[in-house]
């Protein structure tokens, strides 16, 4: 038998190496902890195993041990295994079996998959991926719509009152009266835009075809635009909102807590968020349309000098209550939308920051997806009945 003994005197952490025919023994004793790894890590990585096709390693003689010096060992173990040396036993005290069992097999990487992304295969795959989540996200906010809306019309129609008013109200606020610059300036500037577009397009046409620039404006911004655009810059705006503020509160575990103390997490959360901006979109869709309109008016007085009575008169017989009504009357659904998808993604939120980001961001482009989708839905449906 050959002894190598690689510890000091001084050492406070050690090992011996005792070769024997066609076995090695390692035997550890002392502190292996952090401040000795370095010192040992040079150390194990000049251990000669020999000829040896077996090993064993002891080390009953350990009196601390650390996340460090298991990983030490761990990894000599690897090292004599890859080298072709089959480790039957390791022996260490009862009390750090936790901890080696921690470091040898829940932090263990995954083998490294190679995917080459630009394989006709691959590309496949993804379209059938994204057909699938498309499909299940569907089906799940389609799930969520019969819930809230069976909620909704037991808070409405409850005698208990589940529907908690300070609650709407102050989502009416925040959905509502703090997003009025907002929405006014981007309005104003939309109405600019079209009038000064309009007229310049109108009067390459005909000479005096600028007058009809009101019309556009009326049909367009009242028809249109207006609730169109107002819809777009909420979701953008609340209803990112509700799913970074319900998913925050998810990831905290403040939803868990109020499920545990036995509260309805649709009437206290969601409904109050949604109903608050239904009520409130309607009203900054008028605002809206009356911001644009007043932005036109500016533009065309600049432009064309149309005095402000010429404009309303124009206006008066280029559009009916009819154009109107049709811009205000797509507004509740507009709103119901971006409220039902903020509010589910929320609830989807996983129990990382991460998370709330991405679905976050999710929520917006399926909010303004769906309005659009809907907006497109509508004019078919207004189309067809000559509205």
């Amino acid at each position: 038998m050959v002894s190598t003994d690689a510890s000091h005197s001084d050492a406070r952490a050690w090992f011996r190496v005792e070769h024997q025919p066609q076995l090695l023994r390692l035997i550890l004793g002392g502190e292996w902890t952090v401040r000795e790894a370095a010192r040992l890590d040079t150390q194990l990585h000049h251990l000669d195993p020999g000829s040896a096709r077996e090993a064993e390693i002891d080390g009953s003689a350990l009196d601390r041990m650390d996340s460090a010096g298991a990983w030490l060992i761990v990894r000599t173990k690897r090292d004599l295994e890859d080298s072709g040396r089959r480790v039957r036993t390791m022996t260490l005290p009862d009390i750090y079996a936790p901890l080696m069992h921690t470091v040898e097999h829940e932090h263990t990487a995954p083998p490294v998959t190679i995917h080459h992304r630009h394989s006709f295969k691959h590309m496949l795959e993804r379209i059938g991926k994204a057909t699938v989540h498309a499909l299940v996200q569907g089906t799940g906010i389609l799930g969520y719509l019969g819930r809230v809306t069976l909620e909704t019309a037991e808070a409405i129609y409850s005698p208990r009152g589940n529907l908690k008013l300070a609650a709407l109200f102050h989502q009416i606020e925040e959905t509502g009266i703090n997003a009025l610059p907002i929405v006014g300036l981007l309005a104003f500037l939309i109405g600019v835009v079209i009038a000064y577009q309009g007229a310049d397009q109108l009067g390459k046409i005909a000479s005096g075809a600028e007058i009809y620039t009101i019309d556009l404006l009326g049909v367009s911004i009242l028809r249109e635009l207006g609730g169109l655009i107002t819809a777009i810059i909420i979701a953008g705006r609340s209803g990112s909102a509700f799913t970074a503020q319900i998913g925050t509160m998810r990831v905290n575990e403040e939803i868990d807590a109020m499920q545990t103390i036995g509260l309805n997490t649709v009437d206290v959360l969601v409904l109050p968020r949604i109903l608050g901006l239904v009520i409130a979109l309607p009203f900054l869709t008028f605002y809206a349309d009356i911001m644009g309109m007043l932005g036109g008016m500016a533009m065309v007085y600049a432009d064309l000098g149309i005095t402000i009575p010429e404009f309303m008169r124009r206006l008066h017989e280029a559009i009916s209550m009819n154009t109107f009504l049709v811009g205000l009357i797509k507004a509740p659904v507009f709103a119901f939308v971006i409220g039902l998808v903020g509010c589910y993604e929320g609830l989807q939120v996983e129990r990382n920051a991460a998370s709330v980001g991405k679905l976050t961001t999710r929520s917006v482009v399926e909010a303004i997806f769906l309005i659009i989708v809907i907006d497109a839905g509508f004019s078919i449906l207004f189309s067809i009945l000559k509205i």
